[in-house]
C-alpha cells in the first residue's frame, strides 16, 4: 500500500471553489496545484515516501483528482482541492503510467506500461468499472508497452504505445460495449513516440514526444479523427525538449516539460512558442510529467 506522510501538503483554503489545474512532478515526488485560468500556485500535495513516483493525472465529473503512482502500483484518489486521499486502488504486478475517465460510465481506465519485474512483459490497458475494485485487463498482440489511454466523449478508449521490443509507434481502440482492442493506422502524418491522449471537444488529440523526430528534439500533438485513422492537424510545442503528458482547456495547451524542467502554456491548436510558464517549479527537483484540469462544483 501506498505509504504517505500529509504533514507538509497545504491548500489555499479557498481552493476548492476554484477550477484547479494538477500537475504530476515525480522528480519533486508531488502534485503541484494551479487555479486556472489565474495559473497561480494554491497547493500543494507532498510528503509522499520515496515509493510514490506520480506519473499521470485524470480528473472526473465531480472534479476528483486520480493520481497514478507507478512504483508503489497503485491510483490515488482526491476530491477537488483535497489533501488527503479518499480512495485507493491496486495495480499489481504492473507499471501504470497514465489514466482516463469514461465520461458515459464512470469507469477508470489505466495505462499500463508493462509489467513490473525484473524481466518485463507485456503490458495492457486495465478498466476498474465505476473506478472501484479489481479491473479487467484488456491486451493489444501489436502493443508491448501501453503509454497512454484516453476516453472520447462518446465513451470510446483510445491507446497508444509501442510495438514488440522497437520503439515503433502502436494506435490502438477500445470501442465502447466490446471487449478487444482494435489496431489503427494513423494516416496523413507519422508520430514517433507515443504521448498522452485526449478528448478535445472535437477530436482524439495523439501526443508525440519526438515530434517530425528532427534535431533539436521537440514535442508535439496531433489532431486525429480517431478510429477512422486520420491525421487532420498537428500542434507543434516549439522550444520543448520532452512533453508526455498536457492537458488543453480552450485555446490553451498546458504543457510539462520533463527534460526543460518546467511547465510551459502554448496557443492551441495553433502551437508554436510558449504563451508563458508556469510558476512554482524549476530546478533539478522539477521534472513535471503530466497535467489535468479539475472542475469546481
Amino acid at each position: 500500500m501506498l505509504r504517505q506522510d500529509h504533514s507538509r501538503s497545504w491548500m489555499d483554503p479557498d481552493a476548492k471553489s476554484k477550477d484547479l489545474l494538477y500537475v504530476t512532478n515525480p522528480g519533486g515526488n508531488e502534485i503541484l496545484v494551479y487555479s486556472y485560468p489565474q495559473e497561480k500556485l494554491v497547493g500543494t500535495l507532498t510528503g509522499f515516501y520515496y515509493n510514490f513516483f506520480a506519473d499521470g493525472v485524470c480528473t472526473d465529473k465531480k472534479g476528483d483528482v486520480w493520481i497514478v503512482a507507478n512504483a508503489a502500483q497503485e491510483i490515488v484518489e482526491y476530491a477537488h482541492g483535497g489533501t488527503t486521499p479518499i480512495a485507493t486502488l491496486s495495480d499489481p504486478g504492473y507499471y501504470p503510467t497514465t489514466c482516463s475517465v469514461d465520461p458515459v460510465t464512470g469507469n477508470l481506465a489505466v495505462a499500463n506500461k508493462e509489467t513490473n519485474n525484473s524481466t518485463p512483459q507485456q503490458g495492457n490497458v486495465a478498466i476498474y468499472a465505476h473506478a472501484k475494485g479489481t479491473p479487467t485487463l484488456y491486451n493489444d498482440s501489436q502493443l508491448f508497452q501501453v503509454w497512454f489511454c484516453g476516453y472520447d466523449d462518446k465513451g470510446n478508449l483510445y491507446v497508444d504505445g509501442t510495438k514488440g521490443y522497437s520503439v515503433t509507434f502502436g494506435f490502438a481502440e477500445l470501442p465502447k460495449g466490446k471487449k478487444q482492442l482494435t489496431n489503427i493506422a494513423l494516416k496523413g502524418g507519422t508520430i514517433y513516440f507515443p504521448g498522452k491522449i485526449l478528448w478535445d471537444g472535437k477530436y482524439v488529440v495523439v501526443g508525440d514526444q519526438s515530434y517530425k523526430n528532427k534535431y533539436p528534439y521537440t514535442s508535439g500533438a496531433y489532431e486525429t479523427t480517431g478510429a477512422a485513422g486520420k491525421i487532420v492537424g498537428s500542434t507543434p510545442f516549439t522550444g520543448s525538449l520532452d512533453v508526455a503528458g498536457f492537458a488543453i482547456e480552450g485555446n490553451t495547451v498546458i504543457a510539462p516539460d520533463i527534460s526543460l524542467e518546467n511547465i510551459s502554456t502554448y496557443k492551441y491548436p495553433a502551437g508554436g512558442k510558449p504563451v508563458k510558464v508556469l510558476p512554482g517549479c524549476k530546478g533539478t527537483s522539477c521534472q513535471p510529467y503530466d497535467a489535468a484540469i479539475s472542475r469546481a462544483q
